[in-house]
């Protein structure tokens, strides 16, 4: 049987038994048991396909098969390049094929070789189950040899990764009617809303095991059966990290709050499997695995030809600058896991700051952190523990080439280790006296805040610092203070010349990407975001949640999100080139070496983003805000 497009293949059916044997000695086929396996390869035919000859043409429809690599290799090519080279036992097509999306790539034979095709309806439950699902993960955690060229999932904000219908229930529905709702609109949950930004759930596999306890579906309520407060994960985190949440968890679905606390769908974990590449997991999975410092710095090495490689590979910058966080953020946990091999003395909590928060870092990125812990602020012991975790973690930190806060906003300053109870009395004082001495700019980092380690619960519940400023709405003293603080950064631009750039020392010549181009932006976001009683969120989140509350204006906030993604792939590719001449990144570029087309896109953000200052500006100075 000859397959359209691959005129240098054929296909027949594989004797089961030899079919089995190759099966069963490779992941995931290994989890199955003999009778699934024989039933498995009694399903499988070979193809057959001669050097250079076309496996899988980039895209392509969807492909209805799984390929397994029997013998040979395939070349996973985009663009005109070899990106990657599957051997045998490697899989081929199960991500587009779980996704229903078109292939992002073209498969070729390299020498003559072999493929055991398998139909979709076949594997899809073998991939779904958890051992199949840790397979497909761990396989994406191998060394990052490609990128396919289609958007990674595993670098998107779940927001986007939505796909399952939502269906929601109260909490005194029955058990039956849930079913008849699930069914109805095709979806293999159930959400219930239960107050104060929380949620339920109850699953398809919770129903039939309620069912096989003898439960009476009909006078049984959903309160009775859900899983409350069901874990719930931000729009704006990226899929991969969710992903891998989930599979420690033990969790297949889980609902996706927006900006504001909005529930939005729930993600079904092969939504992220699907398409997922390996891009940073072989990273973070050898940092995880480090034994010994020395192991999670030498890992932490192989960020720089990562990030230099996926800008090769066109990644999109906001993607790759995520990707750098989260393995920031695999560093700075292995590295709290080898100081305390023993329980902390009281729960704690590390937090990222900054660029690292907001997952906008670049390679000349600093490190800004805080440390929190619960129990009195006065506790000797949890503040001398506190003191020296931060301490030899910011050492392992600095020798992995991860630079500490200039400015002092680390964890290692007792400004910014505090207990639970004193951050949020700070928080309160700030709200109440924003005219305090750094108010404005520890409001701005304590804002960005995101926990990395440790009781995720106690930064986030009731009471906690970003509760406390989910009020500043009703603060507008502070907020205004923050808008005339967001005002202070103007891009350098003029009227009578393109830009304005620095005219003597290391500088002179050169315009600060940064500091005239993104830091404006992202402040305006902080700023608008709080108003639209959003705390910790990415700069286009906030920017998008401010449009959608009416702090600003649509087309504002739609100027100033394109702008930043500008900015921030300049400021990347900028950077990845002094990588490749070993030159220390830094933001400072001539406006001389960028492209007619590139300076006059870059002026035209630059006055946009201006514009937009002089606007919220003058509606301050009228009170208007």
């Amino acid at each position: 049987m000859t397959r359209p497009g691959a005129q240098s293949s054929s296909a027949h059916p594989d004797a089961p038994a030899a079919a089995a044997q190759f099966l069963g000695a490779h992941p995931p086929f290994d989890a199955l048991d003999a009778g699934e396996l024989a039933a498995l390869a009694a399903l499988a035919e070979v193809e057959e396909h001669a050097a250079g000859a076309t496996v899988l043409a980039e895209g392509a429809a969807p492909p209805a098969h799984l390929r397994v690599v029997r013998t040979g290799a395939v070349e996973i090519v985009h663009d005109g390049r070899v990106l990657d080279l599957l051997g045998p036992g490697e899989l081929l097509g199960h991500a587009p094929m779980l996704a229903g999306l078109p292939l992002g790539f073209t498969a070729v034979a390299r020498g003559a070789t072999t493929c055991l095709r398998l139909p979709g309806p076949a594997v899809r439950d073998l991939l779904g189950r958890p051992a199949g699902l840790r397979y497909v993960t761990r396989s994406l955690l191998a060394p990052p040899r490609a990128d396919l060229g289609a958007p990674d999932p595993a670098q998107r904000p779940v927001g986007e990764l939505l796909r399952a219908p939502l269906c929601t229930a109260e909490e005194s529905t029955s058990l039956r009617e849930a079913v008849r709702r699930m069914t109805a609109c095709g979806a293999s949950a159930v959400v219930v809303p239960i107050g104060h930004g929380r949620v339920g759930i109850l699953t398809d596999r919770d129903l039939r095991t309620v069912v096989a306890d003898g439960v009476d579906a009909s006078a049984t309520a959903l309160r009775e059966a859900m899983t409350a407060p069901a874990w719930t994960a931000a729009a704006d985190r990226l899929g991969g990290e969710v992903l891998l949440d989930m599979l420690d968890r033990g969790v297949r679905h889980v609902p996706v709050l927006g900006a504001a606390g909005e529930l939005l769908g729930v993600l079904e974990d092969v939504d992220v499997v699907a398409a997922t590449t390996r891009s940073s997991f072989g990273l973070r999975t050898r940092i995880a695995r480090a034994r010994d410092v020395d192991e999670v710095v030498a890992a932490a090495r192989e960020l720089t030809p990562t990030i230099v490689a996926l800008h090769d590979a066109r990644v999109a910058p906001a993607d790759i600058a995520g990707i750098t966080a989260v393995v920031a953020d695999a560093v700075t946990r292995r590295l709290i896991e080898l100081s305390t091999p023993d329980a902390p003395p009281r729960p704690l909590t590390w937090l990222a700051l900054g660029s690292l928060a907001r997952r906008e870092a670049v390679p000349s990125s600093d490190v800004d952190s805080a440390l929190v812990w619960v129990g009195p602020e006065d506790d000797p012991v949890a503040a001398g523990h506190a003191r020296d975790l931060a301490a030899r973690v910011m050492a392992g930190l600095a020798a992995a080439g991860f630079r500490a806060d200039a400015n002092g906003a680390v964890a290692t300053n007792p400004l910014f280790a505090r207990s639970y109870e004193a951050w949020a009395a700070a928080a309160r004082s700030w709200l109440h006296d924003p005219t305090q001495e750094k108010a404005p700019i520890l409001v701005s980092l304590v804002v960005d805040a995101r926990p990395v380690w440790g009781a995720r619960q106690g930064w986030a519940g009731k009471g906690s610092v970003p509760d406390v400023f989910r009020d500043a709405r009703r603060h507008p003293d502070l907020l205004r203070l923050l808008g005339r603080y967001a005002l202070a950064h103007r891009p350098p631009t003029g009227f009578l010349r393109d830009f304005v750039v620095e005219h003597s020392g290391r500088r002179r010549g050169r315009l600060d990407l940064k500091r005239g181009g993104l830091v404006p932006i992202v402040d305006l976001a902080r700023w608008a975001g709080m108003a639209a009683g959003v705390t910790g969120a990415s700069t286009p989140a906030r920017l998008r949640a401010a449009a959608a509350a009416g702090t600003l204006p649509p087309a504002a906030a739609a100027t100033l999100e394109e702008a930043f993604h500008l900015v921030l792939g300049l400021r990347l590719a900028h950077q990845v080139e002094q990588l490749r001449a070993g030159v220390e990144p830094d933001d400072l570029v001539r406006p001389a070496d960028l492209s007619a087309v590139t300076r006059a896109s870059l002026r035209e953000a630059f006055r946009a983003v201006a514009s937009v200052q002089r606007r919220i500006s003058a509606e301050l100075d009228l009170g208007m805000r």
